[in-house]
């Protein structure tokens, strides 16, 4: 088994359930995919740094994302680029300014100019990768792509079309859902 169809097998048994949930964004949906069991776990982490890092353009420097779902996505890809004898720097945006210290937004923030990749683990809407990318934007960082390990299919995409930057994902939500659930 290759390893993009190891993660998915990943995540069918640990990070998709079925139910009445509602999402970050606000919508209401019959099924919800938490990647984080996956993330934080040895096999999955190491699969997510793997397959997300042959998405990221040679020229990007750092990758980074908005604080939770990115973090544990940062940290696989940081380790598997330096495994793989490529480093790419990781940073991290919160979602405030902090109140004391530096009163940073960005942790481990790469040179002004860089050219960075955003990750999420799942994207609906955007919100989550697209604070991280103004953010990013806002403090004279490059974004030369979103990346994702789930696609929910639900307008994220368009909205990183209308700013110019390119999305991508490993996997869209189609992907694990059963005939009958793939319309909600």
């Amino acid at each position: 088994m290759d390893s993009l169809s190891e993660l998915k097998q990943e995540l069918l048994n640990h990070a998709l359930k079925f139910g009445d949930f509602t999402l970050a964004s606000g919508q209401k949906s019959s099924y919800y995919i938490n990647c984080k069991p996956v993330t934080l776990s040895a096999k999955g982490s190491y699969l997510v740094g793997e397959n997300l890092l042959e998405l990221i353009p040679e020229d990007c420097i750092a990758v980074g994302g908005l604080t939770l779902g990115a973090d544990p996505i940062v940290s696989s890809i940081t380790l598997v680029s330096h495994l793989k004898k490529r480093p790419i720097q990781g940073f991290l945006v919160r979602k405030e300014k902090k109140d004391h210290g530096t009163t940073s937004q960005m942790e481990n923030p790469p040179p002004e100019g860089s050219l960075v990749t955003i990750v999420d683990d799942v994207i609906t809407t955007g919100g989550s990768a697209l604070k991280a990318t103004e953010i990013a934007l806002a403090s004279g960082l490059k974004v030369a792509v979103v990346l994702c390990i789930v696609d929910r299919s639900q307008g994220g995409k368009e909205a990183f079309e209308k700013l110019g930057i390119p999305m991508r994902s490993l996997f869209k939500i189609q992907d694990f859902l059963p005939p009958d659930k793939k319309g909600n």
